[in-house]
């Protein structure tokens, strides 16, 4: 609304006033929860570079695991083991909340890892493979989980943000301007209500004198 269509009353006065006291509160609300964003975003950072760090030292021990495997049975006798070891099912998603902001739940219970006695079946080389890359699997679903939060709890920081700046830097500042013409409003209309009682004291002064004379 434009400055000049504000009606210049004590009431719309006030109730600007109000409006101000709640934005400045709704500020400093956002304020609080980007700052809490943040720290729960290099938070939940520095959890997902140490998943990327012991993934990629489980990676390597892997495939140390699977050329052990190899040297000790084979190639082609690793390779139909391996037709014989159960899939992955499909993994189960749900959502948490995370300072409000919505972030997905890899839900590991969809997770088959061969079981322990399906293992004793196995010669030893090809057990300790199959358990490296069971840990793998596990830690890629903690990486998948922490870095799709990460990218909505970036995109939550960016949008409260940019409603900090709108109410600081437009809505405050506009608030502000109609108290200012509001007041100004105020003051020519009490200089134009003081002007005219000099004017009728002047002219009963005047009026007065004549009828005396």
């Amino acid at each position: 609304m434009a400055v000049e269509n504000v009606r210049p009353t004590r009431l719309e006065l006030l109730r600007t006033r109000r409006r101000i006291v709640v934005a400045k509160k709704g500020l400093n609300l956002l304020k609080l929860k980007r700052s809490a964003l943040i720290a729960e975003f290099f938070s939940m950072s520095r959890e997902a570079l140490r998943l990327r760090g012991d993934l990629q030292a489980r990676i390597a021990r892997g495939y140390a695991s699977i050329r052990t495997a190899e040297m000790f049975e084979g190639p082609t006798r690793l390779e139909n083991i391996s037709m014989l070891l159960p899939d992955v099912r499909p993994i189960a998603v749900s959502t948490k909340n995370v300072m409000g902001v919505r972030t997905p739940r890899v839900d590991a219970g969809g997770f088959a890892p061969v079981a322990s006695r399906e293992l004793l079946d196995l010669p030893p080389s090809i057990q300790e493979a199959v358990r490296h890359f069971q840990g793998i699997y596990q830690v890629v679903l903690d990486i998948a989980e922490k870095e799709n939060a990460l990218r909505r709890l970036l995109r939550e920081i960016e949008k409260t943000k940019r409603r900090a700046s709108a109410i600081e830097n437009v809505l405050i500042p506009r608030l502000q301007d109609t108290v200012r013409y509001i007041k100004f409003r105020f003051d020519e209309m009490e200089r134009d209500a003081f002007s005219m009682l000099k004017t009728v004291k002047r002219k009963m002064e005047q009026e007065a004198s004549a009828v005396a004379g």
